[in-house]
């Protein structure tokens, strides 16, 4: 057995949306989703766009080498945005739309954003483009708010511009879009317009403290372009972001998006470079990124800066972070302890050891691990029970396919598993229940 949890979509880090399942159940799914990344360009573009729409570092000597800096910028800026994920399908063609996203709404699909006249924004100026994403305004009308333009609107012009000029050099696909299947009185479009004027605010309260460089420029990765607050955010019955909890977590999908605040981070054993190492790795002592979370890491994070890594994690836990807290030792009932420990062998000690240490490239360890330390066994259970596919991360690192347990484990026996988990690995009560498990399935 392969439980590989993590924080799934620190979300968003990059973190984002990331759907983000941040995409994929906001209020009202996306008609446009915004400009993104190419995820077949393996470039790390070192010329990374400074926070706040800064110029680049040296002044272009002509008009065409500022032209290409610009093309260089725009392509880092649309891998931050984690924007293939919600705009290139898995067999289709780059930005040519198509991704399914599923919502308590109904069904919509990401939009086709390449240069196309008849079905992509080739006809869209860089005002446009900037509307979209500020405004959630398109040519064509009102945006749903699940185009994470209530995030977007932090980007700055410059950017934006940049991240257009760079949509605007991709192929061209001719191919159409899918019209959202909604039901009623969410397929109202004009609806929407009254939901900006209640919830659409310039910025999210930040989750954490501080005022250095790092600090700032990490604000704007994660705020803004990383839009990790549509995931990693709680919703009113509205469907808008509460702004009284900025990044504690949110419930959007068949996976929660974690609480990612600095206490949140502690709480499980996050540091700074662990942070940094699971943002280009997707790997880090607590455990790899899967869900939602592993397409932030394979389509945009990885590609970012070291600079940039840095600053997102300090953004995430402040200028004075907060200690990792320790494993906390529980006490539990002896039996029900032993009858976990009995399914542990028999499935999962295969992969991720006797003693819970993990293997190496095969399986993450469950001593210590992010969703194991969750207080919520919600992700935990659901790991158990769906199982997660195998994982290419960058460079040689892999994790084999964990498989799903709902047809061989009965709810009793999952829970009991679930709460030795806990229990030994993860100081957490042995709490779960048989009905819990159930209510998953």
């Amino acid at each position: 057995m392969s439980l590989r949890f993590l924080t799934s979509h620190l979300s968003h880090l990059s973190l984002r949306p990331r759907l983000c399942l941040c995409r994929v159940a906001l209020l009202l799914s996306a008609a446009l989703l915004a400009a993104c990344g190419d995820h077949h360009d393996n470039t790390t573009a070192a010329t990374s766009a400074t926070a706040l729409g800064a110029a680049p570092a040296s002044t272009p000597a002509d008009g065409q080498s500022g032209a290409a800096d610009q093309l260089v910028r725009g392509r880092y800026l649309v891998k931050a945005a984690d924007c293939a994920a919600c705009h290139t399908a898995a067999d289709g063609a780059p930005f040519a739309g198509g991704v399914k996203l599923a919502s308590p709404f109904g069904t919509f699909y990401g939009t086709n954003i390449t240069p196309d006249q008849d079905h992509g924004i080739g006809k869209w100026s860089a005002d446009d483009f900037y509307k979209a994403l500020h405004d959630g305004v398109s040519p064509d009308g009102q945006l749903y708010p699940a185009m994470p333009y209530t995030s977007y609107r932090e980007l700055s012009r410059a950017d934006s511009d940049a991240m257009y000029a760079w949509l605007m050099a991709q192929k061209p696909a001719a191919v159409a879009n899918h019209a959202p299947d909604l039901s009623f009185p969410f397929n109202l479009r004009f609806a929407v317009r009254f939901w900006n004027m209640l919830f659409l605010k310039d910025a999210l309260p930040d989750a954490s403290k501080g005022g250095s460089a790092d600090w700032n420029r990490g604000r704007y990765l994660v705020n803004a372009l990383g839009h990790c607050a549509e995931c990693h955010t709680p919703r009113g019955k509205f469907g808008q972001l509460d702004q009284a909890l900025p990044l504690g977590g949110g419930a959007l999908g068949r996976v929660v998006a974690p609480d990612i605040t600095p206490h949140g981070l502690a709480a499980r054993g996050w540091t700074a470079a662990d942070l940094q190492t699971f943002f280009a790795t997707g790997v880090a002592p607590q455990g790899s990124a899967f869900s939602e979370m592993y397409p932030v890491v394979h389509l945009s994070s990885q590609y970012l800066s070291r600079d940039d890594l840095r600053a997102m994690s300090t953004y995430l836990l402040g200028d004075q972070p907060p200690a990792p807290q320790p494993l906390q030792s529980v006490s539990a009932d002896a039996a029900q302890l032993a009858a976990g420990r009995n399914v542990y062998l028999a499935v999962c000690a295969g992969c991720h050891g006797r003693d819970g240490e993990g293997k190496p490239h095969v399986a993450v360890p469950m001593h210590g691990n992010s969703t194991v330390r969750q207080t919520d066994p919600h992700n935990l259970i659901v790991a158990m029970l769906d199982g997660i596919g195998a994982q290419d991360f960058p460079g040689l690192e892999r994790m084999q396919e964990m498989p799903g347990f709902a047809g061989q484990l009965s709810d009793e026996e999952l829970a009991q598993l679930a709460s030795y988990l806990r229990a030994n690995w993860g100081g957490q009560p042995a709490d779960v229940t048989a009905a819990a498990v159930k209510a998953l399935r």
